[in-house]
C-alpha cells in the first residue's frame, strides 16, 4: 500500500469524522432561529423547515425555543424541528417586563452556553422564524469574514443616526442598520451575544427614547428593541457588517432587476391580485395539527401572466406565491407526518406535487457566475408557463344594502375558489348618506359610484339602472389595465373559470348566456328602440367583452335603458316578456338594443351559467350558478328575496338554512338527482362563504359557551325548582378571563346563601313595600283618635297583612320575569 494512498485514507476518515465530506473544516455551518411555545410559530417553523430542506442549507439546524415550564408541559410541537430548549424570558425575570422578542438573544447566549454543537462549528446562520429560504446561504460566499458579518439592511433603524445611539454605545459611529439575515463567524458571535442581550434589556428599559422620530418604531411601544440591542452591541463590540440589500425581500416588493434573493421574509401583509396574506390573522392558528387544512391557495403560475406584463412586476408575484406554496407545501408534508389521512386531491394539492412546482422552487445559487443563470432560467420557466392570453377583469354591481351585502360575500368567496384569471371588482352604488353608514367597506375590492337608484333627472325609482350607470362610471375613473371585462350579476356563484379564449371572445364579437324571455328583440319594442332589431340578441346574466367595444357600448347600455325604462306604453307582458309588467327588466332591454345599435352579435353559450333548480346538460360543465329565481330540494328551498333585509354579514355566525344531505336525495330519477345536487352545491357554497366571513371578522366561538350556558342553565332551573340558586355557576358561564372568574367564584363562595336578596332589583321592591307600609302607618295615626278600637283593630290587620303581602306577590312577581328572562 503505498503512502498516498495511506494519507488519502486518513484524509477521508478525517472529513467522516468531522461531520462528513458536505462540511469540510474550516468552513461548517449551524443555522439558528429562535421561537416560542405557540401555534404562532410552529406553523413558521413548519414553513422554514421544509424550505431548508428544499434549499440544500449545509449543516445543520436548531430551533431556539423559549417556553415556561408551564407552557412546555401542553406542547405538542417538539417533532417540528432540530430543537434546544431555551428558558422563557417573555415576562423579565428581574424587571417583569413583558418582552418576547428578548428571546432571541438570550437563546443564542443559552445554545452558546449549552449546545455542544456551538463547540463544533465555525460560521453561524441566524435567522427569523417568519422565513423562506431559496438557497443556500454560504457565509464565506456572501463575503462574510471573522470581524466582518454579512446582513440585510434595516433602513428603518434611525436610531443609528440619533441620539438613541449616542445614549446606548460608545461607538455610535460603527452603529450599522441591519437585521433579519445575519451570517458571522463563531468567534464575533461568541463576544457579541451576551452583549446582544444586556443592551436590548437597556434599550427596552429606556422608555423615554421610544418616541417613533428617535426610533421609527412606528408604534412607539420599544418593540424593535432587540433589533437596536443588536446593532449597539456589534458596535460596541466592534462587529462591522458587509451590508447586502438584495439577499433578502418582504413578498410583495419587487426586486432590482437581475437581483435573485435568496430569503423571503413574510413579516409584512402582502397581496397578489385579491387574495392576500399576513401572518398576523393566523397568530392562534392551530393548523400544523389540523389535518389536511392549508392557508388559502394563492393564484396559481398561470394566472400571474394574466395580472401583470412587466417582468419585474411579475417576477414579484411569483416570489409572493412561492413563499406561499412553500409554507403550504409544509403544512401538506407535516400532516402526513402527523398520521394523517391522505387529502382529498385537488387542483391545488396536484400543482404542490407537480414538476412545475418543483422546478419553480428549485434551490437558488449565488456565486457570482450562476447568478444570471439562475435568473434566465426562473425567466426560461415563467415564459413556459404564460400562454399569449389576453388580461383579464371581472366586475359586478351592488347597493349599499344587507341584500347585496351577503351576496358580495358570496360571490367573492366563490372567485377565490373558481381559478377566476385577473382581478375582481365591486360597482357599490350608494347615496352619500348611505355611505355614512354602510358597514361593508371591506367586502370586496371597490368601486364607489353615485346611485342612480332614484333618477336624478326623472326621478323615477328603478335600482337597476345602477349596472350600466357604475360600469361607465368605472370606465370613466378607474385606470383598468385588462384586455377583456367580465361583468357578472352580485347573485351568482363561481364554479370555475370564464376566460374570453376558452369561450371564444373577440373584438366586435361578446360572448354572454342565453336570456330567451327577452321577447322584445322580436317585436315592435326592438323596432322602437334600435335602428338594427335584427342585431338584438336575447341575452344577458354573464358577459365577456372586450374593453374597447365596453368602452363604446356602456354609455348606449345606460341611454336605451333610460329609454325603454320611460316607454310605460310598452310595459304589457305580451311586448316585453316580463311576467310583472311593470318595465322591472328595462336595464335588460337596455344591455340588448345598445348592443344591436353598434351592432355587437354575441357568440351564446348555454354552457356558461345555470339556474339551480333547473336540469342541466348531460356532461356539462357550468362555470356559473345565477340563484335569481326561488329553488327546492324536497322540503327545504332558498329564494334570494326572502333574505332582503336580514343582516347575515354583521350577525356572527348567521347563515341560511342548511340544504339537505346529499345522501338522502332519491336517486330513481337521474335528471332531478343532479338537479338537485348542483342546488345543494349553491346553498352549501353560500353557507361557506359565510362560515369563512365570521371567521375572518373574528367572531367568537359560541358552540363551547353554548354548552357551559346550556349547563349552567339546567343546573340553575334545577337549584331554583328547589328553592335555591348556585350562583358560582352562573358566573362561571359568563365569557370572562378565567382568573376573573375564579376569583368571583371565590368571593361567591365566601358569601351567605342569601347573597341573591343584595341585587337592586331586590332593594328596589322592598324600598317599594316599605313605602307603602309607612303609608299604611300614616293612615294608622290619623284615624287612631276617631276610631280606636276599630281602627286599632284594622290598622293591625293592614299592619300584618297588606304590607307583608304585597311586598310577597310584587317580589314573587318580579323574581319570576326575571328568571323568565335569564
Amino acid at each position: 500500500m503505498t503512502v498516498e494512498f495511506m494519507v488519502l485514507i486518513l484524509v477521508l476518515l478525517g472529513l467522516w469524522i468531522d461531520g462528513g465530506l458536505g462540511e469540510q473544516a474550516p468552513y461548517r455551518i449551524h443555522t439558528l432561529f429562535s421561537v416560542e411555545c405557540q401555534n404562532y410559530f410552529d406553523w413558521q417553523t413548519v414553513g422554514l423547515m421544509r424550505s431548508f430542506k428544499k434549499s440544500g442549507q449545509p449543516g445543520p439546524i436548531t430551533r431556539l425555543l423559549s417556553c415556561t415550564e408551564e407552557e412546555m408541559n401542553k406542547y405538542r410541537g417538539m417533532h417540528l424541528a432540530p430543537t434546544l430548549q431555551v428558558p422563557s424570558m417573555s415576562r423579565h425575570p428581574k424587571t417583569a417586563d413583558w418582552y418576547p422578542a428578548i428571546n432571541k438573544p438570550a437563546g443564542v447566549v443559552h445554545w452558546l452556553e449549552h449546545s455542544k454543537d456551538a463547540q463544533n462549528v465555525d460560521w453561524v446562520v441566524i435567522l427569523d422564524a417568519d422565513m423562506i429560504i431559496r438557497g443556500p446561504i454560504i457565509p464565506w460566499e456572501l463575503g462574510a469574514e471573522k470581524g466582518k458579518a454579512v446582513a440585510a439592511y434595516y433602513g428603518y433603524l434611525v436610531g443609528c443616526d440619533n441620539i438613541l445611539a449616542r445614549l446606548h454605545t460608545k461607538h455610535p459611529e460603527l452603529c450599522d442598520k441591519v437585521g433579519g439575515l445575519l451570517a458571522m463567524h463563531i468567534d464575533d458571535l461568541r463576544a457579541l451575544a451576551p452583549v446582544w442581550l444586556s443592551k436590548t434589556e437597556e434599550v427596552r428599559e429606556d422608555k423615554a427614547h421610544w418616541a417613533t422620530n428617535i426610533t421609527g418604531d412606528i408604534y412607539g411601544k420599544g418593540w424593535i428593541s432587540e433589533m437596536y440591542g443588536y446593532s449597539f452591541g456589534a458596535a460596541e463590540v466592534g462587529l462591522r457588517h458587509k451590508i447586502n440589500d438584495d439577499l433578502m425581500i418582504y413578498p410583495g416588493y419587487i426586486p432590482r432587476e437581475g437581483v435573485q434573493p435568496i430569503l423571503l421574509h413574510y413579516g409584512l401583509p402582502f397581496r397578489v391580485g385579491n387574495w392576500s396574506f399576513s401572518k398576523l390573522d393566523h397568530h392562534e392558528d392551530d393548523i400544523v395539527y389540523d389535518c389536511n387544512r392549508l392557508f388559502p391557495e394563492p393564484p396559481y403560475p398561470r394566472q400571474v401572466k394574466v395580472m401583470e406584463s412587466d417582468p419585474n412586476k411579475k417576477r414579484s408575484i411569483f416570489l409572493s406565491i412561492e413563499c406561499m406554496n412553500t409554507l403550504n407545501e409544509g403544512l401538506l408534508l407535516q400532516h402526513a407526518a402527523n398520521g394523517c389521512s391522505k387529502p382529498k386531491w385537488s387542483k391545488y394539492l396536484s400543482f404542490l406535487k407537480s414538476k412545475t412546482f418543483a422546478e419553480l422552487t428549485r434551490p437558488k445559487l449565488l456565486k457570482p457566475s450562476s447568478i444570471k443563470l439562475e435568473a434566465a432560467k426562473e425567466q426560461q420557466i415563467i415564459d413556459e408557463l404564460d400562454t399569449q392570453h389576453p388580461k383579464i377583469h371581472t366586475v359586478f354591481s351592488t347597493e349599499c344594502t344587507r341584500y347585496f351585502d351577503w351576496q358580495t360575500v358570496g360571490l367573492m368567496h366563490s372567485f377565490q375558489l373558481s381559478g377566476q384569471p385577473g382581478n375582481i371588482t365591486r360597482l357599490l352604488s350608494c347615496t352619500d348618506e348611505d355611505l355614512k353608514q354602510y358597514k361593508g367597506h371591506d367586502l370586496a375590492p371597490t368601486h364607489y359610484v353615485p346611485s342612480m337608484s332614484r333618477h336624478p333627472l326623472t326621478g323615477d325609482w328603478y335600482p337597476a339602472i345602477n349596472k350600466p350607470a357604475a360600469v361607465l362610471h368605472w370606465l370613466n375613473h378607474a385606470n383598468i389595465d385588462a384586455e377583456y371585462i367580465v361583468i357578472l350579476d352580485a347573485d351568482m356563484i363561481l364554479r370555475g373559470p370564464i376566460t374570453p379564449w376558452e369561450f371564444k371572445a373577440a373584438r366586435g364579437r361578446p360572448v354572454s348566456t342565453p336570456y330567451d324571455y327577452l321577447i322584445g328583440c322580436d317585436n315592435e319594442l326592438a323596432e322602437l328602440h334600435t335602428s338594427h332589431p335584427d342585431a338584438c340578441d336575447k341575452v344577458g346574466g354573464v358577459i365577456i367583452m372586450h374593453i374597447e367595444d365596453l368602452k363604446e357600448f356602456a354609455m348606449l347600455w345606460l341611454h336605451k335603458t333610460e329609454e325603454v325604462r320611460a316607454d310605460k306604453a310598452h310595459y304589457a307582458t305580451n311586448i316585453t316578456g316580463d311576467i310583472y309588467s311593470s318595465g322591472w327588466i328595462s336595464e335588460m332591454y337596455g344591455y340588448s338594443f345598445g348592443a344591436a345599435e353598434l351592432e355587437l352579435r354575441h357568440l351564446i353559450s348555454r354552457e356558461i351559467l345555470i339556474y339551480p333548480g333547473y336540469i342541466p346538460e348531460t356532461g356539462v360543465k357550468y362555470r356559473v350558478f345565477h340563484y335569481g329565481l326561488e329553488f327546492k330540494v324536497g322540503n327545504w328551498s332558498f329564494d334570494k328575496a326572502d333574505w332582503r333585509e336580514t343582516d347575515i354579514v354583521n350577525e356572527c355566525w348567521a347563515k341560511f338554512p342548511e340544504p339537505p344531505d346529499p345522501s338522502t336525495l332519491d336517486r330513481t330519477d337521474e335528471d332531478n338527482l343532479q338537479r338537485d345536487l348542483l342546488s345543494i352545491e349553491c346553498g352549501k357554497t353560500l353557507n361557506e362563504a359565510l362560515f369563512l366571513h365570521h371567521k375572518k371578522r373574528n367572531c367568537p366561538d359560541t358552540r363551547l359557551l353554548s354548552n357551559l350556558n346550556s349547563d349552567a342553565s339546567t343546573n340553575t332551573v334545577r337549584s331554583r325548582k328547589f328553592g335555591k340558586i348556585d350562583l358560582s355557576k352562573e358566573v362561571r358561564s359568563n365569557p370572562v378571563p378565567v382568573k376573573q372568574s375564579q376569583e368571583t367564584a371565590q368571593a361567591d363562595k365566601s358569601e351567605t346563601p342569601d347573597r341573591h336578596l343584595g341585587s337592586l332589583k331586590f332593594w328596589v321592591i322592598l324600598l317599594w313595600a316599605l313605602s307603602g307600609f309607612g303609608f299604611v302607618v300614616f293612615i294608622f295615626t290619623v284615624f287612631w283618635g276617631r276610631k280606636f278600637k276599630g281602627a286599632k283593630g284594622k290598622g293591625y290587620r293592614n299592619k300584618r297583612r297588606l304590607p307583608y303581602s304585597g311586598f310577597l306577590d310584587m317580589n314573587g312577581r318580579e323574581r319570576r320575569n326575571a328568571e323568565s328572562s335569564l
